[in-house]
């Protein structure tokens, strides 16, 4: 083996250690139990999907998709994001009664990296979709669970910020003309670069008028008083639409007692085409990047399915992140043993085991540095030679 590559890994793959492994589990744990307190059951789908179907129909770029050759010569694709596996299950086993279907699930997905930039190439989503209902009801019900389960996993400053992809849409039609010259400034909103964004519709050859309504979407953003300013600078059709959406929306997230937690944003965009109304994204503490996203989507329709969905995904990295790092309670006992009382350092532990109390039996004579290791322990306890050295 190459020195150079004996301790390398590929590029953006990580190692978990103990401690994060077990932070990570906690975290999981939490949000996992919430999600079934609101009748959301867990699925599993293949690491391994077809780029035929899967991958081309997932809003990932191509670019960053990572693709292998079973033995029949097929395309495959390490599945980049959990909707569209989510989707195909949905489309051909779960909807054949044309009911509303609970999921969740908890993956690694992976995405590739054209250069390190401390971004993995492998991380963990955890999250949920409302499958087959299209209701309001429906999209409170998911941004209410997304704050219900981060505040169980032990996060208390967060924000999720809600938009609408048919209200900048339905702008820049209105003064654009088409939506292939929206592109460019969806673009500029999906990065968050807002000074390109307004440096390039000053650059447009457009009314002064036109250019401040595009200018003043970047200003669209707080509580429920936002909407008015909002239906100031849109005319009637889908822009109209979006808005009462979001109204009917805060209702909703005001009946479940939420609203603390929740701003519009009207500049939000996303990446991933398939969104089609409203859409969310949670920011917390000084995590540069968003902790989960979600939103309304018009995906299974790709797989043959006439059904609207909505949902949302969790970072965990980015989760454990805005938690903080601090230390994990040891609570774990050792038990040290020489041969001579090894049976009963055995019956000791299998005791305190049954009690759940974590336990590890030790041989004094596989440690090296008795002190270092001792630490490592909330308590130790020493069987070694005749009782009266115990």
């Amino acid at each position: 083996m190459s020195r150079l590559f004996m301790f390398e890994k590929p590029l953006g793959m990580r190692d978990t250690l103990p401690e994060l492994y077990e932070k990570k589990y906690r975290v999981r744990a939490h949000l996992a139990e919430t999600f079934k307190l609101w009748g959301y059951q867990f699925i599993e789908t293949p690491t391994l999907e077809y780029y035929e179907t899967v991958g081309a129909a997932s809003a990932i770029h191509d670019a960053q998709l990572f693709k292998l050759l079973d033995k029949e010569g097929h395309t495959l694709v390490l599945r980049p994001e959990m909707t569209t596996p989510i989707a195909r299950v949905a489309a051909s086993k779960l909807l054949q009664e044309d009911l509303p279907v609970r999921l969740a699930y908890s993956a690694n997905v992976f995405r590739a990296q054209q250069r390190e930039g401390g971004r993995p190439a492998e991380f963990e989503q955890i999250g949920i979709e409302c499958v087959n209902e299209n209701t309001v009801s429906c999209d409170g019900e998911v941004i209410a669970l997304l704050i219900s389960s981060l505040k169980k996993a032990g996060l208390e400053k967060f924000q999720v910020s809600i938009g609408h992809v048919g209200f900048a849409q339905e702008l820049f039609v209105q003064i654009l003309g088409t939506n292939g010259r929206a592109t460019a400034l969806r673009k500029f909103l999906y990065e968050k670069n807002y000074v390109g964004y307004r440096e390039h519709v000053q650059a447009l050859n457009l009314s002064s008028i036109d250019k401040q309504r595009l200018l003043q979407l970047l200003q669209l953003r707080g509580g429920e008083e936002v909407l008015s300013s909002a239906a100031d600078i849109i005319e009637n059709g889908q822009g109209k639409k979006a808005i009462n959406e979001l109204k009917e929306l805060w209702e909703v997230i005001k009946d479940y007692g939420y609203v603390d937690h929740v701003k519009f944003d009207f500049s939000i965009a996303s990446h991933m085409s398939y969104y089609s109304g409203i859409l969310y994204e949670v920011y917390a503490g000084n995590v540069g990047f968003p902790i989960g996203n979600g939103g309304r989507y018009s995906l299974i329709e790709k797989f043959g399915k006439n059904a609207s969905a909505a949902g949302f995904a969790v970072r965990l990295d980015m989760l454990l992140e805005a938690l903080g790092g601090g230390q994990l309670e040891n609570d774990t006992h050792c038990i040290f043993f020489s041969q001579e009382r090894r049976g009963e350092a055995f019956i000791a532990a299998r005791k305190m085991r049954e009690q759940g109390q974590k336990v590890v039996l030790q041989d004094i004579n596989g440690v090296n540095s008795l002190d270092a290791f001792t630490k490592k322990f909330a308590e130790t306890s020493f069987l070694i030679g005749g009782r009266s050295n115990e």
